[in-house]
């Protein structure tokens, strides 16, 4: 028969140790909570909630915000203002004084004013 032999260590039951940081468990108001997810949801992102509050502090403490994830519909209606924007600069009237030039470029980027209310990219204006 073998003889038993102690190794010394004992193994730990649960979860290894993630080792990433220290984790706090505090209980909050469910208005304040409610008011956390309201400000997830509202991030393009959303994050969870263990996100937002890390991000909440962040902002609380000064620190930069992370940048935030821009969609592919973003960019891509970002990259259609900015040839909307060259081409009519390209179609422009060189009679016109440069007033009434930035004018129009304003009035056709912005579009008529019966479409400025359907926008969905724009806050209703009051």
């Amino acid at each position: 028969m073998k003889a038993a032999r102690k190794n010394g260590t004992k193994k730990q039951r649960g979860r290894p140790a993630t080792g990433q940081g220290v984790q706090i468990g505090t209980r909050w108001p469910e208005r304040t909570v409610a008011a956390i997810d309201a400000w997830a949801g509202a991030q393009d992102d959303e994050p969870a909630r263990s996100e937002a509050i890390r991000r909440l502090v962040e902002i609380g403490l000064g620190k930069s915000v992370p940048a935030k994830v821009t969609s592919s519909a973003e960019a891509s209606s970002e990259r259609a203002r900015e040839m909307a924007g060259n081409t009519i600069d390209k179609l422009k009237d060189t009679k016109a004084s440069p007033d009434d030039q930035v004018s129009r470029k304003r009035r056709l980027v912005k579009g008529p004013e019966e479409f400025q209310n359907i926008r969905r990219d724009r806050p209703n204006r009051k």
